[in-house]
């Protein structure tokens, strides 16, 4: 992703999360380019890019010379949306919450499918390390993840926690993405998660989870 793109995504929730608290009202007018960009404090570029892209999924409505205003029949936030604009905190928060359950499920309810899928992750996860190839990492990190939480056999968990995933990329995309030690350091917990999940026992799972999230930063 270019830089123009992602400070147009930066500027894409700017604006939709001003909409989502009533800051620009349905059918309101919303600033000119200029205010715009001396407000994001970006380039025209990136301004009509994000306009763009609302105005495409019908957010806003561009109006030739008259301006862009709210769409009057703008839609609510999908769950998506609304988690790429959280903090990550909140989505720390949230995500403790589910993975504690999860684990707990998988723990209880993993099937042996279930586990080869976690433990060739888990390899993967180790082999991208070794390898210093940070993107791979980060996939193989997210896939382990998911896997548990199919592994749970709650089909409802695991659908939120696929949302949660282009969340989790997003961090990743905005750590230091030449060095893999925040993967690296963490590693042995997840092989402990693992281990616990395989065994069955949720106390273990579910410290080693925290543990792996008191790790996430």
């Amino acid at each position: 992703m270019d830089q123009t793109s992602k400070l147009s995504n930066r500027v894409i929730n700017a604006i939709q999360k001003d909409i989502s608290q009533g800051i620009y009202k349905p059918g309101q007018k919303i600033p000119t380019e200029p205010e715009l960009m001396v407000q994001y404090a970006v380039g025209r570029s990136t301004i009509r890019e994000a306009i763009k892209t609302l105005a495409m999924s019908g957010v806003l409505r561009v109006q030739q010379g008259s301006g862009t205003y709210v769409n009057e029949s703008v839609q609510a936030e999908s769950l998506d949306q609304r988690l790429r604009r959280a903090d990550f905190e909140e989505i720390n928060q949230v995500r403790r919450m589910l993975d504690y359950e999860i684990v707990k499920l998988a723990a209880q309810h993993h099937t042996k499918a279930g586990l080869a899928d976690m433990k060739k992750f888990l390899e993967q996860r180790k082999k991208a390390i070794l390898e210093q190839q940070y993107n791979a990492c980060m996939e193989a990190d997210i896939a382990f993840h998911l896997s548990i939480a199919k592994a749970s056999g709650n089909h409802v968990l695991a659908d939120l926690y696929r949302s949660f995933t282009a969340v989790i990329r997003d961090f990743f995309a905005k750590r230091d993405t030449e060095s893999i030690s925040h993967f690296a350091i963490s590693h042995h917990l997840h092989e402990q998660l693992y281990e616990a999940i395989k065994s069955g026992n949720v106390k273990l799972s579910r410290q080693a989870m925290e543990d792996i999230l008191d790790n996430n930063y």
